[in-house]
């Protein structure tokens, strides 16, 4: 099994399907009569189940990433539906599209065959504030929190934390999280975020700041599914 099989339990369940259906393909190549037909290619469909008890311990356990350690999440605390979990695609987009439902508190990556990778989310003040299409046209791992100029005139102790300062440094308590993905609409940024958060609580709630937030392991997922200038659709 490779670390890829242990990180995505969704591919591994896809490839044991697959391989189920390759080898019915292969024993219908032949007829009573010892006449060959022709092989059907196997249609491998991708499981739609909710995560298993042993998966959830891998996608929401303590995992080491640039040298900062995330705590584990305790995931049964969670209201299971905000859990990360392949759905059909239900979103009416295109693969390669990432959706924001903000009443629903899901966000969706869609995928080739009709499916979706889904997670629960967490919409803070500045989430609320813009909807439509746009591009990620930016994506960092740990980045640096610099909170705007109008936050810092409402909140004067951030001011250490402002653009001019340099920002807050990477790491736990960072409000960006482990990734954070920008949202740019015709060649200018929104000030829209997608961004990692170590509030597991906040998932599936309207929270007081940030944008859109995932848990730290779910975002880390989110990084390596969304393609470069992936097309972004927020629903409010």
């Amino acid at each position: 099994m490779t670390p890829t099989d242990i990180a995505d339990p969704f591919s591994r369940r896809t490839f044991l399907l697959g391989a189920l259906s390759a080898a019915a393909t292969m024993a219908g190549c032949t007829t009573s009569t010892g006449v060959r037909t022709p092989p059907v290619p196997p249609v491998i469909s991708r499981p739609i189940l909710p995560p298993t008890e042993a998966e959830l311990a891998v996608m929401y356990g303590a995992v080491e990433d640039d040298g900062i350690l995330i705590p584990a999440i305790p995931y049964r605390e969670i209201d299971p539906r905000f859990y990360r979990q392949r759905v059909a695609n239900t979103t009416g987009e295109p693969e390669n599209t990432v959706v924001v439902d903000t009443p629903g508190r899901f966000l969706y990556i869609t995928e080739p065959g009709g499916t979706a990778m889904r997670y629960g989310v967490g919409i803070g003040r500045e989430g609320f504030a813009w909807q439509g299409e746009g591009i990620i046209h930016w994506r960092q791992h740990w980045p640096r929190w610099k909170p705007p100029n109008e936050m810092v005139a409402r909140q004067p102790e951030l001011a250490r934390y402002s653009i001019e300062n340099g920002g807050m440094e990477p790491g736990l308590k960072n409000p960006l999280g482990a990734r954070a993905l920008y949202i740019f609409q015709n060649g200018q940024d929104t000030l829209y975020r997608l961004h990692g958060s170590p509030e597991w609580r906040s998932i599936g709630k309207a929270v007081s700041s940030g944008c859109v937030r995932l848990i730290n392991q779910d975002v880390i997922d989110l990084y390596t599914r969304v393609p470069y200038h992936a097309r972004i659709v927020v629903h409010q």
